[in-house]
Formats: C-alpha cells, structure tokens, sequence
C-alpha cells in the first residue's frame, strides 16, 4: 500500500514502505501557504521556479537524493524513474523555460507528476509516455501560467491512468491568480471528493473505470 499526501499546489508526499519521495517542494511561506512537513529520501524538481523548489532544504536529510530538471532514466532505493523534457508553456520553452514529467514506480503503483505542463502533449513526451501504464497522475488544471482545464482533459485522454489528481490550482490563501479546480472536475463523470489530504493505493485497489480524486489541501 502507497500513500498519497498533497502538502499543496504542485507538492505531493508519496509514502512507499521504505521510501518517501516528494515532488515540486514550495516553502509555504512565499505562497501564502503551510509548509511542508516531510522528510524525503528522493526530490524531484520538476523546474526551477521558486513555488517549485525553495522548499527543497525543508523536504532534505543528508542522504537524500534530487533529481532536478532532468531527462533520463535512474533507480533509487528501489524507486524506478524516468524523468521526460516538456515545456511550461507554448512556445518550447521560450516563454517560461522548460517542465520536466516524472515517471517514478513505489512498491509496484506507477506515478505521474506533470509539473508545470504549459501543453498538450506532443510527440517528444507521448514515445516515452504513452506505453507505459500510469496508475496516479498529478495534473496542473488551474491554468494562466500552466495548462487549463481543457487541455488538462486532452492530457488525460493521452495518457488514460487509472486515477487522476489535480493541483497546482487556487486553494485560500494561495497568493497566485490561478483558477481553482472546479472547471476541470465538471468535465469528468466519474469523481470523488475528499475531505482530506491523502488517500491510500495499491495495484489491488485501482479502479477499473479512470477516476477523478480531488484532495482537501489541509492548510
């Protein structure tokens, strides 16, 4: 069994049985929000932006390892991850740069974490992407400065996991103009609302029909 923890905007906890891996890790304080309150075994950045990364000394031991803005293929502690080149907006990068996508495998539950997406998916990301199975997918909906609510419905149909969490959307306090997560969810049938930050996975327990679970950020 896995546990999934959203620590708000694009920051997850996921705990394995003997490793915990954090994504995007904010500080809390510059968007208005709680700090993080995990310690990680293994980082991933998706870019370098502050509301995707200052967090990282909050989130650190000594011996844990981050992967930042990177493409490639790693295994730590047993954690499998291939780490893909996309873009934070539309024009290939020239706008906001780079967003790396993280594909990362905890005791037998594969994981995808978007990051700041800026588009629908294209060829360069879907070779490495579109054969793999995606259990959980992290997804960006509040649109301005990463993909909308439509275009995070295109995604979803590219990449067809078994369960789909947004962020990066409007929460309070959230000093950012983004959009919160209602557009998106009304565009799907099949969704579950709950009222906490985190919920528990296994290959088992997937659903067989694609389902939408929206977190409650507990500021």
């Amino acid at each position: 069994m896995v546990r999934v923890r959203w620590l708000g905007h694009a920051c997850f906890a996921i705990y394995g049985k003997d490793v915990v891996v954090v994504t995007d890790p904010h500080n809390g304080e510059d968007l208005g929000i709680r700090p993080p309150d995990v310690k990680a075994d293994i980082v991933l950045i998706s870019h370098g932006h502050y509301d995707h990364y200052n967090g990282l000394e909050l989130v650190s031991k000594p011996d844990t390892k981050v992967i930042d803005s990177e493409e490639g293929e790693w295994e730590v502690k047993g954690v499998k991850i291939i780490g893909v080149r996309a873009y934070h907006d539309k024009s290939y990068g020239e706008i906001r740069g780079e967003n790396y996508i993280y594909y990362f495998v905890i005791d037998g539950v594969s994981f995808c974490h978007l990051g700041d997406l800026g588009h629908i998916l294209e060829e360069e990301q879907l070779k490495v992407l579109k054969d793999k199975e995606i259990d959980v997918l992290m997804i960006p909906v509040g649109g301005v400065f990463t993909i909308d609510h439509n275009e995070a419905k295109t995604v979803v149909e590219q990449l067809n996991p078994r369960i789909v969490i947004p962020m990066h959307y409007k929460i309070p306090k959230l000093r950012l103009p983004i959009k919160d997560e209602k557009p998106f969810v009304k565009l799907f049938k099949n969704v579950e609302m709950l009222n906490t930050d985190s919920f528990d996975v296994s290959r088992e327990s997937l659903p067989q029909e694609m389902k939408v679970v929206v977190l409650t950020y507990k500021g």
